[in-house]
């Protein structure tokens, strides 16, 4: 299935790496010209090496979704050389592993603390609401435009040892469902993509997996097993690109009816 988005502009959080890289890049593919909007300076060599086609453009905008001055600073940015922004995703994430309580090291490396709860709910969260209303506001004075929510399966499952994170993902499925029945009105659909286990990124790295796999009572190496083993009926974990190929097919106007759900990606993954 052939899909363009020549001559659309899209705002991508967190396309630094991982997932919101590979996102950047399969837009940049589809024709679209792509904000790489980022905390991390590295995204400046990503907006330089994204593909060009059809005379699109790339930009790294420097941007903190946590607070609301360089948010609001990085849209203005983008209005100014483009003149507009079709395509939200909110992908931008933090995810630190943490138990409600550790009976074993009270207040130790592995239980979740307050600051642990500030910056992934400031992040995961916050960051997303602030970005969505920066780029509504535009969207709204255009008649159009689409908003991708990158959730996660866990916001509806719940996460052992990641209570937190699974939390701010939770309320992300009610921001997508929320957001679609206020902004439907003016032409703007509002999607959200749940990812379950895919291929390392930076946030699944090594340290995280031996602080998940200690608050589940297991080795990282059995965190790992039961990945691919276990939890996915489709016996592998996830590939990036199947994730933006998703992002990308709901942003379409393939997809035109789509609004105010959140669509699982997790090769049948489910505790229920």
């Amino acid at each position: 299935m052939d899909i363009s988005f020549r001559g659309m502009v899209v705002f991508i959080t967190g396309s630094a790496s991982g997932i919101g890289k590979e996102t950047a890049k399969a837009f940049a593919e589809s024709g679209a010209s792509v904000v790489v909007a980022d905390i991390s300076d590295s995204g400046k060599h990503v907006a330089e090496t994204l593909p060009k086609a059809d005379g699109n453009e790339h930009v790294f905008v420097k941007t903190d979704v946590t607070s609301q001055e360089s948010v609001e600073k990085a849209v203005d940015v983008v209005i100014k050389k483009f003149g507009k922004i079709d395509v939200l995703v909110n992908n931008a994430g933090a995810n630190r592993p943490g138990l409600l309580i550790d009976p074993e090291q009270p207040g130790g490396r592995y239980e979740a603390d307050e600051r642990n709860f500030d910056l992934t709910t400031s992040v995961n969260q916050k960051g997303a609401f602030l970005c969505a209303q920066a780029v509504a506001r535009q969207m709204v004075k255009a008649g159009k435009g689409v908003i991708i929510n990158v959730t996660s399966e866990s916001g509806l499952e719940g996460s052992e040892g990641q209570s937190i994170y699974a939390g701010t993902k939770a309320a992300l499925y009610s921001y997508t469902r929320s957001w679609a029945k206020e902004l439907g009105k003016h032409g703007i659909r509002v999607v959200g993509v749940a990812p379950g286990i895919l291929k390392p990124t930076a946030l699944r790295t090594r340290e995280y997996e031996e602080a998940l796999a200690y608050t589940r009572g297991i080795t990282a190496q059995e965190l790992i097993k039961g990945y691919e083993k276990v939890s996915v009926p489709l016996q592998r974990v996830g590939e990036l690109s199947e994730v933006a190929d998703l992002v990308l097919f709901l942003a379409s106007d393939r997809a035109s009816y789509i609004s105010g759900t959140t669509v699982n990606i997790c090769g049948g993954k489910s505790r229920g």
